[in-house]
């Protein structure tokens, strides 16, 4: 009988033994298959280095590490502010321009990084054109997008160069291409020079570039930046923090790895020119951090001295709180 009874205890013990370990794999099986959290983030144009670490993070795990499954969506009509502002898109790029203003209007939209540490557009134009400083635009035509930014970024630049915005033709190009703006009586445009810059490189195409940060330090802003809603910060800090901590992920993998940022970004869009953005991400790369102490850092004084030059040209109106339009709090240590 005692031998039976020792057998009887062995068999459960065997039996709650294999339980405990089929309790076990299941919640281990259940860990791994955690459900990724849905979440998107709007581009702010059509992809491009800029937006390097974005696609770098979704290719090398980052933001599923994080928990996220991030889908990459282009801003089609609405704009990528107005997108994220209304929550129909969880995150965004955007630009310090374009939420400073937003703020004004009590759009409820925050940078979260700045993608680029320092201004890295500018003026450019063919180099027979002999265009080389603000001074230079007198007697030219200037082609934007008709913003009244434009007509005031380019007033500061001629008035430090003391010249003459009166004798400066602004004319309303949209989205003509660079390249093709001379046929159209055009001697000068705004570009980013990590893209439109590099192009004209490989293209064996001469210019020349005047950065607005050349003639003042109230012209050096974050452009662009990654945003969201006061919203989600309010409601899903995790995520947000999930989302930050990714993304800067991939754009230090892009600092450090040209190349292989460019070959992702390549694979991820195919129609893009796969020499441009290896070359334009060989540029960017040092840009994206430059002196800053880590990627996506963001200073107060960078804020408030671009909203008050926009107050000082009448382009901002309106009540503005810097400390409220950014924050650092999401990026990694």
């Amino acid at each position: 009988m005692k031998k039976l009874l020792s057998l009887l205890m062995l068999t459960v013990f065997a039996l709650v033994g294999c339980q405990s370990q089929s309790n076990d794999s299941d919640t281990s099986a259940n860990d791994t298959n955690k459900e990724l959290k849905k979440v998107s983030v709007v581009l702010d144009w059509t992809p491009n280095t800029n937006h390097t670490g974005l696609y770098v993070a979704k290719e090398k795990g980052f933001f599923e590490e994080q928990g996220l499954d991030v889908e990459i969506i282009m801003p089609g009509d609405a704009g990528a502010d107005q997108l994220v502002a209304s929550g129909n898109a969880d995150f965004g790029v955007s630009y310090q321009e374009g939420i400073t203003l937003a703020r004004t209007q009590g759009v409820p939209i925050v940078s979260l990084a700045a993608i680029i540490q320092h201004n890295t557009s500018g003026f450019a134009s063919p180099a027979d054109l002999n265009i080389t400083s603000p001074k230079d635009f007198e007697g030219k035509t200037y082609g934007g997008w008709g913003s009244p930014i434009e007509q005031a970024v380019l007033q500061t630049l001629m008035t430090v160069d003391q010249a003459d915005i009166n004798k400066l033709d602004i004319v309303n190009a949209g989205n003509a291409d660079f390249f093709t703006m001379k046929n159209q009586g055009i001697d000068f445009a705004w570009i980013y020079y990590a893209w439109t810059g590099i192009e004209a490189e490989l293209r064996g195409e001469k210019i020349n570039m005047i950065y607005l940060t050349d003639y003042t330090e109230k012209l050096d802003y974050y452009t662009p930046v990654l945003a969201t809603n006061e919203d989600m910060i309010s409601n899903n800090p995790d995520t947000v923090k999930a989302f930050v901590t990714a993304a800067s992920q991939g754009y230090q993998f892009a600092i450090e790895n040209p190349e292989e940022a460019a070959n992702i970004l390549s694979a991820a869009v195919p129609e893009l020119d796969s020499e441009l953005v290896l070359e334009s991400q060989k540029w960017l790369s040092s840009k994206y951090q430059d002196d800053a102490p880590r990627w996506g850092e963001q200073k107060l004084e960078v804020w408030k001295n671009y909203a008050d030059w926009m107050t000082e040209h009448g382009v901002l109106e309106g009540e503005f709180d810097p400390e409220k339009a950014f924050t650092n709090e999401f990026l990694p240590e």
